[in-house]
């Protein structure tokens, strides 16, 4: 069994997706519900898959100080809604997004001595169960999964041993990712792109691509595509376009 932790901020306006908002249209709060809605997708499909969920968060401590409040409470509250059992939550420990995962995976895999651990993006919400286990089975014969995004970045990385995590996911994250497991002699396999969802252009693509799993009568992520159809979110001549 797979191990996979979610690394998930509290889905504020103004903290999260800052980069959607500056190249979009869509509003901070309208931002902030799109976070929730992916986080809320990604964790269900690791609940759906035959992996077991570990949400790992940001504390108080960890936010830039204007954000005040208990992070814990609201994404437990957010996930609550939306799966069918309360997960498991740690908090994050580390001064760096790489230090935070490297910790994570590190502890699970060195001290709870599960069989591998993985590394997913909250903004990956066409990361479904299939990606999961498919990971899961690539994971007995190889010791790291990649998963990677559009320019370089990562969705998905998965472990059986621990790497050098400082610096890990530098630019691009999936390549020296890809150098970090090399270095330690472990050989890397790979997921499908799986894209994330991080500014104008990102969005562009997913809502496209849900609109259009939609349409054929495809798998496609509920909550996420409940805030796209519920904002008439989509596409045209290659722009975004909202009914908001």
């Amino acid at each position: 069994m797979t191990t996979v932790a979610v690394f998930a901020d509290p889905p504020r306006p103004g903290l999260v997706l800052p980069n959607l908002v500056e190249t979009t249209p869509i509003s901070p709060e309208e931002a902030a519900d799109l976070y929730g809605a992916m986080l809320a997708d990604t964790c269900l499909a690791v609940e759906q898959s035959g992996g077991e969920l570990l949400v790992n968060y940001r504390t108080e401590e960890l936010l830039p100080n204007e954000y005040s409040g208990d992070p814990e409470a609201e994404i437990r509250s957010l996930l609550d809604g939306a799966l069918d059992e309360s997960p498991r939550m740690e908090e994050q420990v580390g001064s760096t997004h790489a230090a935070r995962v490297g910790n994570t995976l590190t502890y699970l895999l060195e001290t709870e001595e599960v069989a591998s651990a993985a590394a997913l993006s909250p903004t990956a919400p066409l990361c479904f169960r299939t990606h999961i286990d498919s990971a899961a089975m690539k994971l007995r014969n190889s010791p790291v999964v990649l998963g990677p995004a559009t320019l370089g970045r990562i969705a998905f990385a998965g472990f059986t041993d621990p790497i050098d995590f400082e610096g890990a996911y530098d630019s691009p994250a999936v390549e020296t990712l890809a150098w970090r497991a090399g270095d330690a002699g472990l050989e890397t396999d790979f997921l499908p792109m799986l894209p994330v969802v991080e500014t104008g252009s990102d969005l562009t693509t997913v809502v496209s691509l849900i609109r259009a799993r939609r349409v054929a009568g495809r798998i496609v992520p509920p909550n996420t595509t409940e805030w796209i159809e519920g904002g008439g979110i989509r596409v045209e001549s290659g722009e975004l376009v909202s009914d908001r």
